[in-house]
């Protein structure tokens, strides 16, 4: 098997979150389904948690979606692409997983500091890239 392009790097983590979105979209649809809630979150808790969880997610994945895309299209190495997917994919399944309305959990932390540090980086890249090189049309 061919080592992959920085393109299918890019097309490969970003088709994994689009459908962990997917699936926590699913978990709202199906809390909501299981409390006969139509819209919002109806007052009941476990609506509520599974639409934070999802709007978590919805609000920091698209920002991932389109670094990894214009990474890829500014030619960044598909290592650097796969740590940085890995990374915010992984940031947010554990984000997801851990999110509590109790408490804090140790796993909320982590998921949120893989997110920021996998965005962070993705957009100091970018701001670099930007600077660097043979000026483009």
């Amino acid at each position: 098997m061919a080592a992959m392009t920085s393109v299918q790097a890019a097309a490969l983590w970003s088709g994994l979150m689009i459908l962990l979105l997917v699936g926590l979209g699913a978990r709202v649809a199906i809390a909501r389904r299981g409390n006969r809630v139509v819209l919002g979150d109806g007052g009941n808790a476990q609506v509520l948690l599974a639409s934070r969880v999802f709007g978590n997610a919805a609000e920091y994945i698209p920002a991932g979606i389109g670094a990894l895309a214009l990474l890829a299209v500014l030619g960044m190495p598909a290592w650097v692409l796969h740590g940085l997917g890995a990374a915010l994919l992984l940031g947010r399944l554990v984000h997801a997983i851990s999110l509590s309305a109790t408490r804090p959990t140790v796993g909320r932390v982590i998921g949120m500091s893989l997110t920021w540090l996998s965005l962070i980086l993705a957009g100091l890249m970018l701001v670099v890239h930007a600077f660097s090189g043979p000026p483009h049309s």
